[in-house]
């Protein structure tokens, strides 16, 4: 991860894991050409240097080892506690007893900045700026580096090798007793069936592809290695220039979309062999299902372009991968769980966006993730608490360019009992008939007969709530529920409020508090607070007497949920700051609601905060620094408040 000239962080490079064993020659040239080989095994070889690499082919590349003790103190220690840490650190990885140019480097997950260490990415950031401000290294990557000092001793490594599997890379393909650790006991016997299922998936439409993409582009392998620049930038003229500069000859718009549909099918039957699939335990966890998922996506492509209904063997082959957990059985039953009903078509995003249309506004053209919508029609009726949706849609794949032109009907009863029909549009004089007879039906409150007709239209072809993407799910979910909670919410605050006194009286007999008090209380806390949180003016003494009540009666703070709407409430009032940063009472505002903050019984993320401040101290920070300098009373007033912003938020300002 962090590479230095004498030096410091940059960029990554190819590595060999601490735990692979290596062979480290002396200088390839030397006294009469003599050569003398080290056994470097074990964690002994010098990670300060580049080394070449002979390849089989015969050509050689240069390869870095990056230092293992320090990348573990970053990933598994405290070292991202501190940046100046981390920055001291790096720097006396360098040896005045070494006469070359040293390179310091590190290897770590991305996710270990923020993610597994908490504001990781911050200690990080500070100590790039501390090394290269206090001179302690150059910061510099591989690529200068290797073009001013290139690789002068030689190394031979052990192939097929990896950091996290003592066996060699067995971890991804058979049970060699590297896992989590978390389940012991469980066999990872899955291993081996599902990387057979893979290879025979890959290996099966290797030659479809060639043969299908043969036949429209000039070289379907360099288009698919070139396909990564499609995937960085999904810009129709950007599209259209991959497609002309790989064509072999003029292309239809069906071509096209064939081209797109086949270079998809390749990412996903690269993307299935994700190497965390394989990490883990067990074959129903969320890695392996998403490595299944993939697989599932090249089906279902390979069967558009195709017409080769290669599922079921697939599927066959999966059913010899057994799960850990009786209630998943083999791969077999995990696809039919998991991987099916995630499949998505046009069909199904045009039930989405029909069933969606009853509960929010859509433009008359407009994206559901990554599919177009244009409206040709939409009908909105309302009968008491029911609605009724009638409309016409084209619907198009930004990723592969296919579209279809769909009607639909939706009729919402007011609660979560919802059906609807999507089918391909049939003609103007067919819809028409359709729009008419079940917007009549619903006219006269007769919802049994507008199921009835939209059933006789739409057929099979029928999608209920659940034909939602998960996230619109949700949140239509809380929109029906909202009422309903409303009255959930109205029934505790009654209970709580006339019986906290008693609650009390209670609780300072240190009797027990009943069940459905206890709940009330909890209930009615949580949702005060939260409310409290999110309000235009914090009130800090109505908030801390709610906290002290819940203290007082033993109420567990929903804090996951507190901790949101106090960070909302935050990054709204420092982006007002950022917006009117000469205005005082904005700033006083703010750190009064930090202040706030640091006082609440569990930590408030404050990343955005502090990002936002930093951007202010250095763009508003100098200006009103130099006229507090002056003498003018507002402005030192202005820097007074903010330097004690700035301690709060853990932001040094000079």
């Amino acid at each position: 991860m962090a590479a230095g000239d004498r030096g410091g962080p940059g960029n990554p490079g190819v590595h060999g894991g601490p735990g692979s064993a290596f062979h480290h020659p002396g200088p390839t040239s030397g006294p009469k050409g003599r050569r003398r080989w080290q056994d470097v095994s074990g964690q002994h070889i010098d990670p300060t240097r580049a080394y070449a690499l002979k390849l089989p082919s015969g050509k050689k590349i240069a390869v870095f080892f990056y230092d293992g003790p320090i990348s573990k103190a970053v990933a598994f220690e405290d070292l991202l506690e501190r940046g100046e840490n981390l920055a001291h650190r790096l720097a006396g990885a360098f040896s005045d007893g070494r006469k070359w140019p040293q390179l310091v480097h590190i290897a770590t997950d991305g996710e270990t900045y923020g993610h597994h260490r908490h504001h990781g990415d911050m200690a990080l950031a500070y100590a790039l700026d501390y090394i290269a401000s206090e001179n302690l290294a150059r910061l510099t990557n591989y690529g200068e580096y290797l073009a001013k000092h290139p690789p002068t001793f030689e190394v031979e490594i052990f192939e097929n090798t990896s950091w996290s599997c003592a066996h060699g890379v067995e971890r991804w393909w058979k049970d060699c007793g590297c896992s989590s650790g978390m389940h012991p006991g469980w066999s990872q016997a899955w291993r081996t069936p599902l990387r057979d299922t893979l290879d025979w998936l890959r290996d099966t439409l290797i030659p479809l592809f060639e043969s299908r993409a043969g036949e429209l582009l000039k070289d379907p392998w360099e288009a698919r290695n070139d396909y990564i620049h499609v995937i960085l930038d999904r810009a129709p003229e950007n599209v259209d220039q991959f497609l002309e500069r790989h064509a072999a000859r003029e292309l239809t718009d069906e071509d096209k979309i064939t081209i797109l549909r086949l270079l998809e099918l390749q990412r996903h039957a690269m993307l299935m062999y994700t190497s965390c699939g394989w990490f883990f335990d067990e074959l129903s966890g969320i890695e392996t299902v998403q490595v299944i998922q993939y697989a599932g996506r090249a089906i279902q492509l390979a069967q558009e372009v195709f017409g080769d209904h290669i599922e079921e063997q697939f599927l066959e082959r999966l059913a010899t991968a057994k799960s850990n957990l009786p209630e998943h059985g083999d791969g077999r039953q995990i696809y039919e769980k998991y991987v099916k009903p995630a499949k998505v078509d046009l069909l199904e995003v045009g039930a989405h966006y029909a069933i969606s249309s009853l509960f929010e506004d859509y433009a008359d053209e407009d994206r559901i993730f990554c599919y177009f919508i244009k409206r040709e029609d939409y009908r909105l009726a309302e009968v008491g608490k029911a609605k009724l949706a009638v409309g016409r849609i084209l619907v198009t794949s930004e990723v592969t360019r296919r579209q279809t032109d769909l009607s639909f009907s939706v009729l919402h009863f007011g609660d979560h009992n919802l059906c609807g029909g999507v089918r391909e549009y049939l003609g103007e004089d067919s819809y028409k008939v359709m729009a008419w007879e079940v917007t009549e039906a619903f006219s006269w409150g007769e919802f049994p007969e507008t199921v009835r007709r939209i059933d006789q239209h739409f057929g099979a072809a029928t999608y209920s709530l659940r034909s939602l993407f998960r996230d619109e799910q949700r949140k239509v979910l809380g929109q029906i529920m909202a009422s309903s909670l409303q009255e959930a919410s109205s029934s505790y605050r009654l209970i709580y409020t006339h019986h906290v006194p008693l609650m009390r009286f209670l609780m300072d007999l240190k009797a027990p508090l009943p069940r459905a008090y206890h709940a009330a209380a909890e209930f009615v806390l949580n949702l005060n607070l939260k409310e409290a949180f999110e309000a235009e003016e914090l009130d800090r003494e109505n908030i801390n007497n709610l906290l002290e009540e819940a203290r007082v009666l033993h109420v567990d703070l929903d804090a996951p949920s507190l901790e949101y709407a106090m960070r909302k409430t935050l990054e709204r009032l420092v982006q007002v700051f950022r917006d009117h940063p000469s205005q005082l009472h904005f700033l006083e505002h703010l750190d009064m609601a930090l202040t706030l903050a640091g006082e609440l019984p569990f930590e408030v993320n404050l990343w955005k905060v502090q990002n936002i401040f930093y951007e202010q101290l250095q763009t508003t920070y100098p200006d009103f620094r130099q006229r507090a300098s002056r003498g003018q009373k507002d402005a030192q007033d202005w820097v007074e408040s903010f330097m004690a912003l700035g301690e709060k938020l853990a932001i040094h300002v000079d």
